[in-house]
């Protein structure tokens, strides 16, 4: 497995075939829509500049690969951190822009069902990978995997499946943190890092990190605002993450709970019914 094509065709084939791809409903539909991915290089020097930005616990792709492997370390530029992005249906979409308060029950069975299934996806990735010989780990799966605050961006992981997707060229951020991608911000993401040598995918963005958002390109919208319920976010100051996370810890997660017999912490609003749901929206080109 020495191509992208390959690497792609294993993606594919798990995301069509494991039946944990499943929002557990009687139609028997997907969790997710059909997977894309990137490839960035272990030395990018956007990794180490993420690590400065948020924290020293952030780990580096080459922290993360020495983690899984301490006895056979390798130098970062013969990593390659494989990203994938997990659209939301078209279903889902519909059915999350009706609401305006609670996430639908498709919603909330994506972000559990469907973050199972991610977490499934990364592990046969990685061990796939291995077995052909390129030494992998998911770093989310690891057992190190976890939350500290950051003095500058608040409550922050040890590995970012965000940034790692900004690193490799699948989207940048919009003004509710989420990554604006060209399937849309109504996505969800998952990364491997491996020893293998692969072409790293172009960031057509460059090292601008808010280039797709209408708001910090244009100074318009600020959409995903007016569809938070908690007022999380605001055009003067962007993305409150303890609003957020309080609003979703006291009202939308026991929601869930009782009403769709989920967990996790589902909300997603401001993912949908605004200009860059489905797409990186085309004034900006």
């Amino acid at each position: 497995m020495d191509s992208v094509d390959e690497i792609e065709k294993v993606i594919h084939d798990f995301w069509d075939s494991a039946p944990s791809n499943s929002l557990h409903l009687a139609s028997g539909e997907k969790a997710w829509a059909e997977p894309h991915v990137a490839i960035a290089r272990g030395d990018d020097p956007l990794f180490r500049q993420n690590k400065e930005s948020i924290g020293p616990f952030l780990w580096t792709p080459e922290e993360a690969y020495a983690l899984a492997f301490p006895e056979a370390p390798v130098p970062a530029a013969a990593l390659r951190v494989i990203s994938y992005v997990l659209p939301q249906t078209p279903e889902t979409k519909i059915d999350q822009g009706r609401e305006k308060e609670i996430p639908a029950e498709r919603w909330a069975r994506s972000r559990f069902h469907g973050e199972k299934f991610n977490c499934a996806l990364r592990l046969h990735l990685a061990k796939t990978l291995t077995q052909a010989g390129h030494p992998a780990v998911a770093p989310e799966r690891l057992p190190g995997f976890g939350y500290q605050q950051s003095e500058t961006f608040g409550l922050a992981s040890n590995w970012s499946e965000r940034h790692a997707a900004f690193v490799a060229g699948h989207g940048t951020f919009g003004l509710s943190d989420a990554l604006i991608t060209p399937w849309g911000k109504a996505v969800r993401f998952g990364s491997v890092v491996a020893h293998i040598e692969l072409p790293a995918t172009e960031r057509v963005y460059g090292d601008d990190h808010q280039a797709w958002c209408l708001w910090y390109a244009r100074g318009t919208c600020g959409a995903c605002a007016v569809r938070c319920p908690a007022d999380a976010i605001t055009t003067s100051a962007g993305h409150d993450k303890q609003s957020c996370l309080t609003y979703i810890r006291e009202t939308t997660a026991p929601y869930a709970t009782k009403n769709y017999g989920t967990g996790a912490t589902p909300c997603g609003l401001c993912q949908v019914k605004i200009p860059c749901e489905n797409q990186v929206p085309p004034a900006l080109f």
